[in-house]
């Protein structure tokens, strides 16, 4: 086995670190002037030699790879392959800092907790140096994952199982033109009795608790099925290739009181199947949602609506087999090949108005992602680039936020940043129609200029017509006519905003550019908040 470190990744000082209460967020550092994303992708193709091999790939030992862990020379391996990362040192988001934690060693575990949705293979594959040297055929397979099944997913490392009595199940049945899959997350579970003060006998509730957001992707396509269900932190995922033709459309059914899903599809051909079909890889498996592979299909730009002077709705329409529920809080990778490099990068669905005002707001079949054009970035302006009817990959819903914190908070603070505020948009609407614990939600709403606004005038509408809602406007480069808020994001600004009434629980969630986020969490927690009434999403 390689010598992996065993000192925590990202380290507590460590730039890409927010702080414990962050569990999504990652940190970057400034880079200097000319070593942007797009800089690097120019220089990995200027035809320089970046591995000093002059082209040519060797097998590496493990005692050849430790040689070379030093800033000017850099060799790490992921996944069984070896690249020299010292040119890329200066264009790294996370810092050199980080990049040396795997300098001369194995640093698969150190990326796959950071940067697990990022394609190395494209981004390095300049500074390709080789394959690992192995001598057990066993090491060989670990290092080499077989090729994934239909091609729909990468094979994943699956994470000890909970016990078999607390796990989903499935099962399904049938009529002459339709087969329908049922998927059960709560399960009879009777723990030991625990007395109260009452003294009376009481069991656990059951487990797994559906959001009432949603939380079912199901992807049919060509015949295979696969459904995934997000359940907290775990993943319980359905995979077949059914045993008939079927039309590719899919009906979700949610009984969110019983923690029931029901997922229907109508036949090829109207007649009785002997099974639902053959199991293909991952198939009945329950396992934590960062152990599985990520999973991408194809959606179509419907329409870009101007937001503001620099941010646009895009509107995704998914494939005619795809049904995604986004539960709030969660986000998704979009993908895009850029000269011929695969880039990723999160975003946060929004309703397509704000705010929503259907019931059935989780159900809506297209997807919604605001997003701001930064000319001189690489992915965004690829994205505003795109036509109407052309092709974007989406991932399933990834995230670590979950309403279940917030069930008997009375005040909700939530304080964004610019487009930091997608994942508030949809909390917002949780907070004031499905907890009704929460007495007071109020939004800090940081920007530059009163253009930078989002959804201003709906924000300031909501807050004037419900009174558990509050928005307080901050600038930082108003004009003269401002009257609100101004300044950058403070102490005084936050304890004149947020208070901790006595006899009261207060929760509340941050989202912005990382410097944004890092200093508002250092700031709450100096104001007496714990780490457990804090939440940074990934910004």
């Amino acid at each position: 086995m390689l010598n992996v470190p065993t000192q925590s990744f990202p380290a507590p000082s460590s730039q890409q670190r927010i702080s414990p209460s962050g569990q999504s967020g990652r940190n970057k550092v400034a880079l200097k002037p000319g070593h942007s994303l797009m800089d690097w992708i120019r220089f990995a193709k200027s035809g320089k030699d970046l591995t000093g091999l002059r082209g040519r790939l060797i097998e590496v030992t493990e005692e050849e790879l430790r040689k070379h862990n030093r800033r000017e020379d850099c060799w790490t391996c992921i996944r069984g392959m070896v690249y020299n990362v010292s040119a890329y040192m200066d264009y790294h988001p996370g810092g050199e800092e980080e990049l040396m934690k795997a300098a001369g060693v194995d640093g698969t575990e150190l990326f796959d907790q950071v940067h697990r949705w990022v394609n190395y293979e494209s981004m390095l594959k300049e500074c390709l140096v080789g394959r690992m040297s192995t001598k057990a055929a066993t090491a060989v397979r670990a290092i080499i994952p077989p090729p994934p099944v239909t091609g729909l997913a990468s094979p994943t490392s699956v994470a000890p199982l909970p016990d078999k009595d607390s796990r989903p199940r499935y099962d399904w049945f049938q009529t002459d033109g339709t087969v329908h899959l049922v998927v059960y997350t709560r399960r009879k579970v009777i723990a030991p009795p625990v007395m109260c003060c009452k003294m009376e006998l009481f069991t656990c509730p059951p487990l797994y608790t559906i959001p009432s957001s949603g939380c079912t992707t199901v992807d049919l396509k060509a015949g295979v099925l696969r459904l995934e269900v997000l359940l907290g932190k775990m993943s319980y995922m359905i995979h077949l290739r059914l045993s008939d033709e079927v039309e590719e459309n899919v009906a979700v059914h949610t009984a969110f009181s019983v923690g029931k899903i029901q997922v229907s599809i109508r036949k090829g051909t109207h007649g009785k199947w002997a099974s639902l079909g053959q199991p293909l890889e991952s198939h009945n498996t329950f396992v934590r949602q960062k152990d599985r592979a990520l999973f991408y299909r194809d959606c179509v730009l419907v329409s870009k609506t101007e937001v503001n002077h620099n941010t646009y709705l895009f509107r995704l329409q998914l494939p005619a087999g795809t049904v995604m529920h986004v539960p709030v809080g969660k986000h998704v990778y979009l993908k895009a090949l850029i000269q011929d490099v695969e880039v990723v990068r999160p975003y946060t669905p929004v309703e397509h108005i704000f705010p929503a005002a259907s019931k059935n707001w989780s159900q809506e079949s297209d997807l919604y992602l605001m997003i701001k054009v930064y000319p001189g970035g690489v992915f965004t302006p690829h994205l505003s680039s795109l036509s109407v009817g052309d092709r974007v990959a989406v991932s399933s819903p990834e995230g670590t936020f979950s309403l279940r914190p917030l069930r008997d908070v009375t005040n909700l603070y939530l304080i964004a940043a610019g487009t930091g505020f997608t994942p508030m948009a949809r909390l917002i609407r949780a907070a004031l129609e499905d907890i009704e614990t929460i007495g007071n939600t109020k939004l800090l709403f940081f920007n530059r200029r009163e253009e930078d606004i989002l959804w201003r005038f709906e924000l300031d509408e909501l807050a004037a017509n419900n009174d558990r809602f509050q928005v307080e406007h901050v600038l930082s480069e108003p004009s003269e006519r401002w009257t609100g808020w101004k300044g950058q994001v403070n102490e005084p600004i936050l304890a004149e905003m947020l208070s901790k009434p006595d006899g009261s629980k207060s929760y509340v969630c941050v989202c912005g550019p990382a410097a944004f986020t890092e200093l508002t969490l250092g700031l709450l927690k100096h104001q007496g908040f714990s780490e457990q009434e804090l939440h940074a999403f990934q910004g």
